[in-house]
This record gives structure tokens, sequence and C-alpha cells, in this order.
């Protein structure tokens, strides 16, 4: 009986200092992006709003929302870098990942396919 109230102060304290050590850690890895940001990055809001980097100040980040709009946030809210996938967007992939063998179906080509799925 006399063991078991240290052990439970042990398990309430080494949890809490487990959260403690990785929250740090996260702290230190947004903290360092923030910090190695570069104008043309693109990125990811804490709201998830995509972005273009367009200008830095020493607090605030200028974002490119869309061509020619331009606003203002914290460089906070920056929670990561996103790969630049603008050119692939509009690719057509089927399911054996195959971009071309789409592009010239046509839509009866298009429901023969799916009726055959």
């Amino acid at each position: 009986m006399e063991l078991l109230f240290p052990l439970l102060i042990l398990a309430l304290l080494v949890p809490m200092f487990l959260g403690i050590r990785r929250q740090k850690k996260e702290m230190a890895k947004t903290t360092e992006l923030q910090d190695s940001l570069n104008i043309g990055d693109r990125v990811m809001t804490t709201a998830g709003l995509h972005a273009t980097v367009a200008a830095l100040g020493d607090t605030t980040v200028d974002l490119e929302i869309a061509p020619g709009v331009v606003t203002t946030w914290a460089r906070m809210v920056v929670r990561e870098r996103v790969a630049d996938d603008v050119a692939d967007e509009g690719a057509v992939v089927d399911a054996d990942g195959d971009e071309s063998a789409l592009i010239d179906e046509t839509p009866e080509q298009t429901q023969h396919r799916l009726d055959k799925e």
C-alpha cells in the first residue's frame, strides 16, 4: 500500500512529461518552417488555405491566393509547405495510373468502361 501512491504519481507525471516533450518538438519544427519560408513557396495555412508566398515581413507573410489577389497573414498561420502540383491538376488518370488512356475517350467509351467495372 505504501508503494501505491508513488506509482500513481509516476503514472500521471510520465505521460504529461512525454506530451510536453512532443509539443516542444512540434513547435520547434513549425518555427523552423516559418523561418525558412521563401518567396514563391506554396504553403497551406492553419485554415486550410493553399497559397503562394508573395512577400515576407518580420512577423507577417503576404500570400497570393489567386492571380493578383494578395492577402497579409501572420507568419504563425503557415502550417506546412506543400508540393507544387499546379502542372498536374488537370491530368486525368485511369485506375491503372495511365494518363493518356482517358484523354481521347469519347462519352460512349467512358460509359462502356464504367459498365464493365
